[in-house]
């Protein structure tokens, strides 16, 4: 069983415009804390199968990981993928689930986290860090929607 988390958030915008904020990676720029760069390895509209590389400065470092949609139900689901094994990270799978639902004039979100493919040293290591995965998505979070909502 993989390591899971879950971050639930409410923004002051509607659904669709969330749901189209998650994947606008163009706007990544504005509003992602430590973005160097994102290199889509496909062109045309988002959907099912586009891939791109994330790059960020963390811990002093420039870290780049290999992401995929897997997953679109518009406007309230978004399942990504990031293939730990192309990435820095070297190992693992980590899967990023946003459900979006409307609540008046506002929109729920949650993001539910889940880390597998980790072995041995990395297992024990990743279990430990789960809490700083999940700040990190918490902050990403906050970021794009104070963004969203300005």
């Amino acid at each position: 069983m993989g390591i899971r988390f879950e971050v639930n958030r409410t923004a002051k915008v509607s659904m669709q415009n969330m749901y189209e904020s998650l994947l606008d990676l163009d706007s990544a720029q504005h509003w992602m804390q430590g973005l160097v760069g994102i290199e889509r390895l496909n062109n045309g509209p988002m959907q099912v199968g586009s891939q791109w590389k994330e790059s960020r400065r963390m811990f002093g470092k420039v870290a780049t990981e290999h992401f995929e949609v897997v997953e679109l139900h518009e406007p309230n689901k978004i399942v990504l993928r990031c293939d730990g094994t192309k990435g820095t990270t070297g190992k693992g799978e980590f899967l990023f689930t946003y459900i979006l639902t409307p609540s008046n004039d506002q929109t729920e979100i949650i993001l539910s986290g889940e880390i597998n493919g980790l072995t041995g040293f990395a297992k024990f290591f990743g279990r430990m860090m789960a809490g700083a995965f999940k700040k990190a998505c918490e902050k990403d979070l906050d970021l794009l929607i104070g963004y969203m909502e300005k």
